[in-house]
């Protein structure tokens, strides 16, 4: 086997912390150090995983460490600056959804990453989750248009309230998870999204100014398919319904259940609960003369899913593969950008009232 690939991790908070335990056990990394402004967590996650460098500045421990790769985990607003800075030492990058806070922002880091031959793969979870996949390759099955519903409200208070109060200093929640759900509807109808509108409600004082908690969005594409999204974050909002994943086209529809439903104890803001799909519902549409359906639904066991350590091991073995076997990132940081210029236009869309159309 070739020398590991010597990495930096970057955040250590609840993502940082994930995909740091995923490098430390695999053998086709090596991690050199971990980096974050508040040394608390720094030094937990080191003592956890027996102990690995320590920097409270990012350039200082680039300089330092002189990585092959990079992977951030930090709050939106710092992205674009630390994958541009990785790029310029050389290393390739694994970074958190969004790749940056601008579509400009994103297309000048792709043009960065193509002139310095290094790799860019961004934290699209739901692309590497067994279960997703097969719900997404359902979906395509039913025939257009398709009409997509989906959402991930979170009940969110104590600790998990001021992460989510510190991310929207710079995004909405339709826009920090939307970009999952918009990048799964993309795939699904395999169209071009042709505009997009939304609503939303500022329902806290304690966000900044112009900032709101709840939002929906609804994005139509040029197969004439549809699709909403909402997601709402504090300790107001309510969790009945919070997660729907729903698909319906002229052949039927299919939906993510839980087929043993039960009292969930853990709380929408639980974040082994966002990607979780127990199982898949397939409906047909087809019927009988008399009217019936000619087919019976059909329940699709997923319980062999992988939880959420296991998806950050899947990301990583990802990132790996894209830098192991030198592949072409195009259509990946095309898809990424895609969906971050639709909820962007999301967020102007609230914020002007207007349904903003997309080249």
């Amino acid at each position: 086997m070739s020398n590991p690939i010597k990495v930096l991790v970057v955040g250590c908070g609840n993502m940082g912390a994930s995909h740091a335990r995923a490098y430390h056990k695999m053998p086709e990394f090596e991690i050199v150090g971990l980096v974050s402004r508040g040394p608390e967590s720094r030094a937990k996650l080191s003592q956890e995983l027996g102990g690995y460098p320590e920097f409270g500045d990012y350039e200082e421990a680039l300089a330092a460490t002189k990585p092959d790769a990079v992977s951030i985990n930090t709050y939106p607003d710092t992205h674009a600056r630390y994958v541009k800075h990785a790029l310029a030492q050389g290393a390739h990058v694994f970074v958190e959804k969004p790749l940056a806070n601008t579509v400009e922002e994103c297309q000048e880091i792709k043009e960065l990453a193509t002139k310095a031959n290094k790799k860019v793969v961004i934290g699209y979870i739901l692309r590497v989750h067994p279960a997703w996949t097969k719900f997404i390759d359902i979906a395509k099955t039913l025939g257009k248009p398709l009409v997509m519903r989906m959402n991930l409200n979170q009940q969110s208070h104590g600790s998990t309230w001021e992460v989510h109060k510190n991310l929207m200093n710079s995004m909405s929640p339709i826009v920090d998870c939307g970009v999952h759900y918009v990048d799964v509807m993309c795939l699904m109808t395999e169209a071009k999204p042709v505009s997009v509108s939304a609503i939303g409600a500022r329902l806290s004082d304690e966000l900044v100014d112009g900032m709101y908690n709840y939002g929906q969005l609804q994005v139509r594409f040029d197969d004439k398919s549809v699709g909403w999204y909402e997601a709402g974050w504090g300790p107001m909002i309510s969790e009945t319904a919070y997660f729907v994943k729903d698909v319906i086209g002229p052949k039927g529809c299919v939906s993510i259940v839980d087929k043993n439903p039960k009292v969930d104890q853990t709380g929408s803001d639980n974040v082994d609960g966002h990607s979780a799909t127990n199982a898949l519902l397939l409906h047909h549409s087809a019927t009988n003369e008399d009217g019936s359906f000619s087919k019976s639904d059909e329940m699709l066991d997923t319980t062999f899913e992988p939880d959420h350590q296991g998806l950050c091991d899947l990301e990583q073995a990802y990132f790996y593969k894209a830098i192991n076997e030198d592949m072409d990132m195009t259509q990946h940081l095309d898809d990424a950008i895609n969906s971050l210029k639709i909820v962007l236009a999301a967020d102007q869309s609230f914020k002007t009232g207007q349904t903003v159309p997309l080249d």
